[in-house]
């Protein structure tokens, strides 16, 4: 039984390498299901709708796979536009996605990165 719970708690250590995305839903009503295209090193690996709220931003998380040597392109493909930014695990584990509108009316999809969890409501 020790042989069991130690294989476990060393499999659930090396194991648990992920990157913990959290998409923030927009407020403003021009973005309501807006589909939004996650792509991790070109390849899609999950489609997010993303519903505009009046109240507080909602919040969306989801755990994306990484390689060993942690250094990943993240891409957000919305519409006709794809935005790309390069992560690396484990400093950046953590990822926050935001969609807007700028003044121009053009839309935007920017992202916050760090090592540790961002305090979101959820």
């Amino acid at each position: 039984m020790k042989k069991f719970l130690i294989v476990l708690i060393v499999l659930s250590v090396f194991g648990c390498k992920k990157y913990v995305v959290s998409f923030e839903q927009p407020t403003n009503m021009k973005l309501d299901n807006l589909k939004l295209e996650v792509l991790l090193d070109k390849k899609k690996v999950q489609e997010i709708n993303l519903k505009a709220t009046n109240a507080m931003p909602e919040y969306e998380t989801a755990k994306l796979p990484i390689s060993d040597d942690g250094k990943h392109l993240l891409q957000f493909k919305v519409r006709d536009t794809t935005f790309s930014y390069e992560v690396n695990y484990p400093e950046e584990r953590y990822i926050l996605v935001s969609a807007f509108l700028k003044n121009n009316g053009k839309l935007h999809v920017g992202i916050l990165k760090q090592q540790y969890s961002f305090r979101v409501q959820r």
